[in-house]
């Protein structure tokens, strides 16, 4: 199983990015997908999940309104649509998939995890 992201990368606040995470070695279909990330020096944290149908989602506190997940399963990827960017969404960024049928939030249901992409907020 491989889960790549990328399209992460420096912006200035109030800027937006998207990252992707194109999976493949799995039934992409059947698998919750979640981000999470991880800035210096602090615990990775939760970000965004999507159930297999894209029926259920679930966001962070700190970034619901400006993130907005999405998933194209005929193209076994999914999306991080980030605006209003802020200095404190500087992190590392990760996508992960869930085997299990619930949007979960804690990064231990997750069975397979991608590599991160760095995702730099100037002031």
């Amino acid at each position: 199983v491989q889960l790549q992201a990328s399209g992460g990368g420096l912006v200035q606040a109030g800027g937006s990015l998207r990252l992707s995470c194109a999976a493949s070695g799995l039934t992409f279909s059947s698998y919750v997908m979640g981000w999470f990330r991880q800035a210096p020096g602090k615990e990775r944290e939760f970000v965004a999940a999507m159930s297999w149908s894209g029926g259920n989602t679930d966001y962070s506190d700190s970034v619901k309104g400006r993130f907005t997940i999405s998933r194209d399963n005929a193209k076994n990827t999914v999306y991080l649509q980030m605006n209003s960017l802020k200095p404190e969404d500087t992190a590392v960024y990760y996508c992960a998939a869930d085997a299990g049928r619930i949007v979960m939030v804690y990064a231990e249901s997750y069975d397979y995890w991608g590599q991160g992409t760095q995702v730099i907020v100037s002031s």
